[in-house]
């Protein structure tokens, strides 16, 4: 029995023409075990010819925005084309991060994410407390900080940290270790959860147990908040603690993030602008004088 053979260089239209073929041959031979192997194997070149189609139009598009052929759209947070708010962020790890330091971007990124997962669960625990004491105090600030911190957090840290590894700016790693040590600090107080701070960390959990069924699994639902802060406060140990090393293997010191920062600061169009009106009204007055 002879075989259609498959050419090289045959895209996905031709793999799928060619299974319709033996789909054919196969209703007309009926059941072979050979016409079955084709079959199979057929099937998975034609998943592997769709996926290298999809992997060469993503490469496709990445070269020309690297080109500068196609503009960068704004892809975060991921949001629906009709949503009334657009994404605010372009964000692509693989085209914009260097491969080296990609890995520790992402991890980066996921300890955001499960921060922001850590304040959803202590809105949570704020109304549990509303339900077993009758305290709106907690679940207030637990959705006063939600709403705050969570954007703050992603703005003031995480994107200094990705544009530091981005573009190598010495400006932007000291901006993301000076905002990244307080956020450190302010972790390990959540964890620790100082009664009506809005935290359902250790104190505020402990606190929750008493003879009463309800009050111990209460205090067992809130000590899982306050174990999600306290590995938040240890990730960000490890995190803050590997990016400086990589920073500091890197040569890059305060007078290189100054001279970065003087740069930008006299790129900026609006103060361009200012120094070029201060320098006009300066020789307007200078002149006027000189008449009068």
């Amino acid at each position: 029995m002879t075989s259609t053979p498959l050419k090289r260089g045959n895209s996905t239209a031709d793999v799928s023409i060619l299974t319709n073929n033996i789909l054919r041959r196969k209703k007309t031979i009926g059941n072979n075990w050979i016409i079955n192997f084709q079959i199979i194997v057929l099937f998975s070149v034609q998943r592997r010819q769709e996926e290298l189609d999809r992997k060469a139009a993503e490469l496709d598009r990445r070269e020309q925005q690297l080109q500068g052929n196609m503009p960068q759209l704004n892809n975060w947070p991921p949001l629906p084309d009709n949503f009334c708010v657009k994404p605010c962020f372009y964000q692509d790890f693989s085209l914009e991060i260097p491969p080296e330091f990609q890995r520790l971007i992402k991890h980066l990124y996921y300890t955001w994410m499960f921060y922001t997962f850590t304040m959803c669960l202590n809105i949570a625990g704020g109304f549990i407390i509303l339900l077993h004491k009758g305290n709106f105090t907690d679940l207030g600030l637990s959705i006063f900080y939600m709403l705050l911190c969570t954007p703050a957090s992603y703005i003031c840290w995480f994107r200094p940290a990705y544009k530091a590894f981005r573009n190598d700016s010495s400006f932007n790693f000291m901006v993301f270790f000076f905002v990244y040590f307080f956020q450190t600090i302010f972790s390990v107080f959540q964890a620790i959860g100082f009664r009506n701070s809005g935290f359902c960390g250790f104190i505020v959990a402990l606190s929750q147990f008493d003879s009463t069924a309800m009050g111990i699994v209460v205090g067992i639902l809130l000590l899982g908040v306050a174990f999600c802060f306290a590995t938040t406060a240890v990730a960000n140990i490890m995190m803050i603690t590997k990016i400086h090393s990589i920073y500091r293997s890197t040569g890059a010191s305060m007078a290189k993030a100054q001279v970065e920062f003087a740069t930008e600061f006299m790129r900026n169009q609006h103060v361009q602008e200012a120094a070029s009106s201060a320098v006009n009204t300066a020789i307007n007055s200078q002149f006027n004088n000189r008449r009068y």
